[in-house]
């Protein structure tokens, strides 16, 4: 009569932190940059003078959340190599890509994409898209697609590992 049912979490806590991390990253990253931004373009937005200001205070915030998250997932991959055997180097080589792609992101590409769409001559009506920003788009969305499927392979992995 004294025995009870128990439900033991046998992953290690930094596993869960990776998986977490890696879970709301990915999915805040789809929302943003497959949802709201694409919607944004096509209504319009893109040709505002003030687009670019706003889509750098979006961006600036999600790439400090971005280099947070791919802090706690190399940081639990590094933890799990050295604690587990089954680790293996291509989740490391994973986890600092992502880390990488994330610091490209928020030093090189979103700064960049906001001077260039930054409309400086008050007397001057707002032009065309500039090239550089539809190059800069490009090279920011072929990163995310590499983010994606990195962080993706990482989260597969880090799901199928038991105890």
């Amino acid at each position: 009569m004294n025995t009870l049912s128990t439900v033991e979490f046998k992953r290690p806590i930094w596993q869960t932190a990776v998986m977490f991390a890696l879970g709301f990253w990915l999915s805040a990253s789809v929302v943003l940059d497959w949802v709201i931004m694409p919607s944004l373009y096509f209504s319009g937005m893109m040709s505002q003078t003030g687009f670019s200001t706003a889509g750098y205070v979006i961006f600036w915030n999600f790439n400090r959340i971005e280099l947070l998250s791919a802090a706690v997932v190399l940081t639990g991959v590094l933890a799990l190599r050295k604690t587990q055997s089954r680790w293996h180097i291509s989740g490391i080589v994973l986890s600092i890509m992502l880390l990488v792609i994330a610091l490209l992101d928020t030093y090189f590409l979103t700064p960049h994409m906001s001077a260039v769409g930054t409309h400086l001559n008050l007397f001057e009506a707002a032009s065309a898209i500039p090239a550089q920003m539809n190059l800069l788009h490009g090279s920011y969305f072929v990163l995310e697609v590499v983010k994606l499927i990195a962080g993706g392979a990482l989260l597969n992995w880090c799901w199928r590992q038991q105890v």
